[in-house]
């Protein structure tokens, strides 16, 4: 059996997954962007590839990259939140298209709770996306072309918003005033337990799932971030006190739980 894991992206999660993974016994590729990257990476140990996606195709060494390989992990930042007019379905076409051509069989695209629009209240694995933003349909459309390819057995994952290292959202908040949607309840995940269900995935061969992967703790966005605030030493945020009748979204798992019996690492 190949023993090979291809990671598309090795970036702030990417890297210190393909860490873990090595010290499973797998061997890994990964892809960054810049030639650049791939040199330092390769300095530094990794079997590093610069592979470009973008609306025009793929260039760089994808053949390379994806050959001899037995698990791809997708984890390619979409580029949707600042409405650049990005066409994250037309890039994955061209990476899926190229996938196709290979022996990959087996593929964990990561994706994102966004895909559940803030309508649609609690929501758990068995409750359907109904995007209405532009970021949304995009990504709830690419997982769609992979969990539907009838060469690859993709599972897909629903992280919440990410926190963990240098990363603390509460940083960004901190002494801001008058924000809207206190009582929203927060959907967060640890980078620890990012790595911890994307490996517990290879190694249960969990796939044809997908997976919401978010901290089972939702208290609402003014309660968690001043509490962060202060933890950190900083100003806390203040928030509305106008209250709208806007019911948001609780992110939820049953598959965690069911299929691969995961218990989270980290907290809130």
């Amino acid at each position: 059996m190949n023993n090979t894991i291809a990671i598309a992206g090795l970036g702030w999660l990417g890297k210190p997954l393909a860490q873990k993974l090595m010290t499973l016994g797998y061997r890994i590729k990964g892809s960054v962007t810049s030639l650049d990257k791939a040199t330092l990476l390769q300095k530094n140990g990794y079997d590093a590839y610069k592979v470009e996606i973008s609306e025009s195709g793929i260039s760089g060494e994808i053949n390379a990259f994806l050959s001899e390989i037995e698990y791809l992990i997708i984890m390619i930042p979409p580029g949707l939140r600042r409405n650049t007019g990005a066409n994250y379905v037309l890039k994955m076409t061209h990476f899926l298209a190229e996938i196709e051509k290979t022996s990959v069989e087996k593929v964990i695209l990561v994706s994102s709770t966004s895909v559940y629009d803030d309508s649609q209240g609690e929501v758990t694995e068995n409750n359907l996306p109904k995007p209405t933003s532009e970021a949304g349909k995009q990504l709830a459309e690419v997982e769609r072309m992979f969990f539907n390819s009838a060469k690859l057995n993709s599972s897909i994952v629903r992280f919440g918003g990410l926190f963990g290292g240098s990363r603390q959202p509460a940083r960004y908040l901190a002494g801001r005033e008058n924000l809207i949607d206190g009582d929203a309840p927060v959907n967060l995940i640890h980078r620890d337990d990012c790595i911890g269900i994307l490996s517990e995935i290879i190694k249960k061969n969990a796939f044809g799932h997908i997976f919401n992967a978010v901290i089972p703790n939702h208290p609402s966005k003014s309660e968690y971030y001043t509490m962060k605030t202060l933890e950190l030493g900083l100003i806390p945020p203040t928030f509305s006190s106008e209250k709208k009748e806007i019911k948001f979204k609780q992110v939820d798992s049953e598959n965690l739980s069911s299929v691969l019996g995961y218990q989270f690492k980290r907290g809130l």
